[in-house]
């Protein structure tokens, strides 16, 4: 399993963000060929005090063909129109390959 990774940082108008984010560009994104899950996490700190970033979104596909394949069906192409429109200079993206043979944590 893949996952395309993009993290947010800080806007000026969270709220207007919120509303374009999640109303608009979640919706759209997750009309995409192939794409298993998505999952969207609020960063509220880091060890070091304030974080830099805002949110973290993970979309997960089968493999890296399919998810080449979301991104340039028009699916994707629309939902990278759309971020591109209102968080062009808050957004990195990155690729990652899930590593799923890690052992459980045996934390108490």
């Amino acid at each position: 399993m893949v996952k395309l990774i993009a993290l947010y940082k800080n806007p000026v108008t969270p709220q207007e963000f919120d509303q374009q984010y999640f109303q608009d560009h979640i919706p759209l994104a997750s009309k995409m060929p192939g794409l298993r899950k998505i999952e969207v996490s609020r960063v509220f700190g880091a060890p070091q005090g304030e974080a830099e970033y805002y949110l973290v979104a993970e979309l997960y596909f089968d493999d890296m063909d399919a998810l080449k394949a979301a991104m340039t069906s028009p699916e994707g192409k629309a939902a990278a129109k759309n971020l591109m429109g209102f968080a062009k200079d808050l957004v990195t993206m990155m690729f990652a390959q899930v590593e799923e043979k890690i052992p459980t944590c045996t934390c108490s």
